[in-house]
């Protein structure tokens, strides 16, 4: 049996950014409800990278609370829409993946995927099942029910466009691909970031142009990264990759700016609304925020490694940064010196510990960084 409605909407609600339209989404719980029907939740994935970090997760979190709730989780591996390239957020055209480069990426998602989700219990689908079939005819049909003007509405597209900035035609196909996999898959509701709310308005409008109840659209804040000021990024180094060594993650995560506890508590877990209530409270009552933070560590890294990591973590955490002791395993990189010695920056960044000078910097004024001791 589906829990009451009222129960499903406080964890749906939680740490989501908007769901559009409430109303449609209350009915549509109360219809499942009453005939004990899971709904069918969508979120689709471009494989263009072959790692996620936490902030790429946010979806996958509320994910599993659809799946903790019953209801049936849809994903789609955009092997179609990942060769054409998300415009969103985009200043130029992004360079097309080879069907190769697709397919790798493919797969290593969704074995990261499966540390939040249960495979079990996901519809795993490729968009490749219905594009790589489609006469030109059909994709022309799509494309009629949009005008140019519409696709311009989107803030990065009029940018570019006022900008002088070239748009491919084919850009313009992205939202219409992504609203048709709902059509397709006769999505109830869709997550996606803030930045696809376009996207997801398209797949509306493409369900109801095919006598299809609507999606309801339900948008996730942005999470930023262990700086607290910038979207997580791997390019900014300032990520938490799913696949981390638990001692990695839980440093970082104790990293993070006392100001952002409760926003990770809320996006990169799956602790309870309630649960997350009392901890703001002890927050505001004067907790030391260290040891909150440090529950935070061990929920995270538990939820992709397992409570006994999470533990060991946390107790080497202790030892090196309280009692100033060196982890138990430490890997060793052989660098070339000049004969000036070697620049600690390039030592750092050398050693593959970083990705740039600049992040170098900034863990060393961070204090982040010792040389025999020091």
């Amino acid at each position: 049996m589906l829990p009451p409605v009222a129960e499903q909407l406080e964890q749906i609600q939680h740490g989501t950014q908007e769901v559009l339209p409430l109303k449609e989404l209350e009915a549509k719980l109360e219809a499942s409800v009453k005939e004990n029907r899971p709904l069918r939740i969508k979120m689709g994935f471009d494989p263009s990278a072959p790692d996620i970090h936490l902030g790429h997760a946010v979806g996958l979190r509320k994910l599993k609370t659809f799946q903790d709730l019953g209801h049936q989780i849809v994903l789609i591996v955009g092997d179609y829409t990942g060769m054409v390239g998300d415009p969103t957020g985009r200043k130029e055209t992004r360079p097309r993946l080879t069907r190769e480069q697709v397919d790798a990426n493919a797969q290593t998602y969704l074995d990261q995927f499966f540390k939040v989700l249960d495979p079990d219990k996901c519809e795993v689908r490729r968009n490749g099942e219905w594009f790589g079939k489609m006469h030109f005819d059909e994709v022309m049909g799509l494309a009629a029910r949009f005008t140019v003007a519409r696709m311009l509405e989107r803030d990065d597209f009029e940018k570019r466009y006022k900008a002088g900035e070239p748009i491919s035609i084919h850009e313009f196909f992205y939202p219409i691909m992504q609203g048709y996999d709902s059509v397709v898959i006769k999505s109830d509701v869709e997550l996606g970031g803030t930045e696809q709310k376009f996207n997801l308005l398209v797949g509306r409008t493409l369900q109801e142009a095919h006598s299809q109840p609507p999606q309801v659209i339900l948008t996730l804040p942005i999470l930023e990264g262990i700086d607290g000021v910038q979207r997580m990024s791997k390019s900014l180094g300032n990520y938490i990759g799913v696949t981390e060594a638990p001692r990695d993650m839980f440093g970082k995560v104790m990293s993070i700016p006392d100001n952002m506890i409760v926003r990770y508590f809320k996006l990169a877990t799956t602790m309870h609304p309630k649960e997350v209530q009392e901890i703001e409270a002890k927050l505001k009552a004067g907790e030391n925020p260290r040891h909150i933070k440090a529950t935070l560590g061990k929920a995270i890294v538990a939820m992709y490694h397992d409570e006994e990591a999470a533990e060991q973590a946390s107790e080497e955490f202790n030892r090196m940064f309280k009692g100033g002791q060196a982890p138990d395993d430490m890997p060793e990189f052989e660098l070339e010196a000049d004969g000036a010695g070697l620049w600690i920056i390039r030592a750092v960044t050398g050693a593959g510990l970083v990705k740039s000078n600049g992040e170098a910097r900034r863990m060393i004024k961070q204090r982040a960084v010792r040389v025999d001791g020091e």
